[in-house]
């Protein structure tokens, strides 16, 4: 062996040597920390156990006889809890947990000294739907069972960080107080250490303004904690409850029953999606509020500083429950040694525009809560925002029947297009009166190849006429957003909710003249007479139509089982398990359709229409032709020059 291969092997064997020696340590190390992990996972363990009652089995599966010997045990226990945990937390542990009501005006808020929570929260203006003379039970927006809200950090013990979990534990109350504005403060503290609390602090008002009624300051205040606290960055959040079905059809609330949330500085809101089974997301950004949404109510936890992420989620029970979705949500504020309080704030109520559109923070910051209220997007919202809901709230401040409000609404709407419509008539008049020379058109050119030509001398007799072949469509396309916006607002209209209208019990929901008993797929288990109604008044609306546009529009006649009666199937099918509101729009809306119709017919003079349309063609016809029609013109002509090179 040569000195090379001598001092390689030497190198290799020290390298060898090092690595174990290193990796010996690092294991002990490891082995160190682990049982040091696992003593503290076992005292805590410990201490979250029961104490041991006097008459608890002994080790050995004996009975314990001696009082003095469960004595003893109970001490050792509590011993261990307070190793653990502090005597400060340890008796918070113990203490026997109460609950006790505040209210207001618009709700009754049940407290719980047991992780010093919201427990339940009753409106008092609302009721569960029920007929007509059984609305006697008050909505609540989240079972009581299943209702937590609970702050996680790490206090320090000693040596130990000790975790906390303030759904553990029982605050001890302060009397509530009542504010010079009639306000009341509900104030609880867990005591930490003897020197340091976690204080809660609720304020419920009593201003007879909706919005600062429904919602409740939430401040919690650090009192001494700085020296108490582990090292850490945030405090957790955990937030959750179930909702109650409250309204009639479970379908159709649990449509719009999802969790939403804001983003800091955007007017819009994010959903997690609509009638889902479950559904969860993970929101890695900064969130200012989290709301708990059902279709016309909704608990809202919102945060002015902003939680540092959000991890939400819902499951939907069955629709045999008497519950909706079970929400969920996890969150962050962050945490320094400097941090004393945060600003939180709940809103319980409903989902009303005018009174969401009034919540704000505390500087003035518009949250836009309003947003939670699903108008539509893009110009159906604009149309709901602007014109709808304003013309909607004038008319209840002077009309209390819900019927007559719709009534008006439709009226005012057909109102506004009437001009348009006028013109749409008299453009389809025109070209009924037209027809015949546009049928000799069609003589004239017969043949595929001059398509072309046939509807280019169709478009210059129309030209010539004074005819917009697009005329009859302006009024759909102007109707059209108003139609869609007003599919969103009814639904979501709140002040809908419990008004009775002739045989409808609840405008806000699908009426039922007859239960079957039987599912049929896509329709349901009930007839709705609205919707009926609506259906045919859609179908006799699309007959007239037809008559009135397929002589003079051949191309129609390709749509006929569509118009008359694809699409009232459709909407009988849709609609029969929606807002009985909606329906009777429709219905109205159809039906003075109708009616403009028939007495737009009766207005119109064909002779005189005949008389100006050949007036303006004898006029066009010795005007000069514009430099657009000489080179549409002369495009034609170069496509109809390139269409016969390629037939030779």
């Amino acid at each position: 062996m040569d000195k090379k291969s001598f001092i390689g092997i030497a190198v290799v064997a020290i390298l060898f040597i090092g690595f174990a020696y290193f990796s010996s340590k690092e294991q002990q190390k490891y082995q160190e920390q682990k049982a040091v992990y696992d003593a503290y996972v076992d005292s805590v363990a410990r201490a979250s156990q029961p104490v041991p009652a006097v008459d608890s089995l002994a080790e050995g599966g004996a009975v314990i006889a001696d009082p003095a010997d469960a004595d003893s045990l109970a001490a050792a226990a509590r011993l261990r809890q307070v190793e653990t945990l502090g005597e400060a937390l340890t008796r918070a542990r113990e203490a026997a947990p109460e609950e006790f009501t505040v209210e207001n005006d618009v709700m009754s808020i049940r407290f719980s000294t047991l992780g010093g929570q919201v427990k339940s929260v009753t409106l008092k203006d609302y009721t569960k739907y029920a007929p007509r003379d059984e609305r006697n039970e008050l909505v609540q927006l989240m079972d009581p069972e299943t209702a937590r809200f609970g702050l996680s950090f790490y206090v320090k013990n000693g040596l130990r960080n000790v975790p906390v979990n303030t759904l553990d534990y029982v605050f001890t109350p302060q009397p509530v107080e009542t504010l010079a504005d009639g306000g009341k403060e509900v104030v609880m503290r867990l005591p930490v250490s003897e020197s340091a609390a976690l204080e809660y602090r609720y304020v419920i008002y009593d201003t007879k303004s909706p919005q600062r009624d429904y919602l409740v300051d939430f401040d919690v205040r650090l009192v001494g904690m700085a020296q108490a606290m582990a090292n850490q960055t945030q405090i957790q959040i955990d937030w959750s409850n179930s909702s109650y079905q409250n309204e009639r059809g479970f379908q159709n609330e649990n449509m719009y029953t999802t969790i939403s949330y804001r983003f800091p500085g955007e007017s819009s809101i994010e959903e997690l999606g609509m009638s889902e089974k479950s559904k969860s997301k993970e929101v890695s950004s900064q969130v200012n509020w989290v709301a708990f949404k059902q279709q016309y109510f909704s608990s809202v936890f919102i945060a002015p500083e902003n939680v540092t992420y959000a991890n939400m989620s819902f499951t939907t029970d069955a629709p045999e429950s008497t519950l909706l979705k079970n929400f969920s949500a996890q969150m962050a504020v962050p945490y320094t040694p400097q941090t004393e309080a945060y600003d939180f704030a709940f809103y319980f109520g409903p989902n009303k525009y005018s009174i969401l559109k009034k919540v704000e923070f505390p500087a003035g910051d518009d949250i836009h809560l309003e947003r939670l209220v699903p108008l539509g997007w893009g110009i159906f919202g604009w149309v709901n925002r602007w014109c709808v809901i304003p013309v909607f709230d004038f008319l209840r401040n002077y009309i209390s029947n819900f019927g007559v409000i719709i009534l008006i609404l439709v009226v005012l709407v057909k109102l506004v297009i009437f001009p348009l419509t006028y013109k749409s008539y008299v453009s389809m008049a025109k070209m009924r009166l037209i027809k015949p020379q546009v049928d000799e058109l069609a003589k004239k050119y017969p043949k595929q190849e001059d398509a072309m030509k046939r509807q280019q001398a169709t478009m210059e007799l129309y030209k010539k006429a004074g005819i917009n072949p697009m005329g009859g469509c302006i009024p759909m396309l102007i109707q059209l957003p108003i139609l869609i916006a007003l599919f969103r607002f009814f639904p979501a209209s709140i002040e809908l909710r419990g008004q009775s209208f002739l045989w409808a019990d609840d405008l806000s929901s699908y009426d039922s003249v007859l239960n079957l008993p039987f599912s049929i797929p896509f329709y349901g288990d009930h007839v709705s007479l609205f919707a009926l109604l609506m259906a045919v008044s859609l179908f006799g609306y699309s007959w007239y139509n037809y008559q009135q546009t397929a002589s003079s529009q051949p191309q129609m006649a390709g749509m006929k089982f569509m118009m008359l009666y694809l699409m009232p199937i459709m909407m009988l099918l849709w609609f029969n398990s929606y807002s009985s509101g909606l329906c009777y729009y429709y219905l109205l809306s159809n039906l003075i359709t109708i009616g403009q119709t028939l007495i737009i017919r009766r207005m119109v003079d064909d002779d005189k229409i005949h008389a100006i349309m050949q007036a303006n063609a004898a006029r066009k016809s010795n005007g000069k032709k514009s430099k657009f029609q000489q080179r549409y013109e002369e495009l034609m002509r170069q496509q109809e020059a390139q269409q016969r090179a390629k037939r030779k």
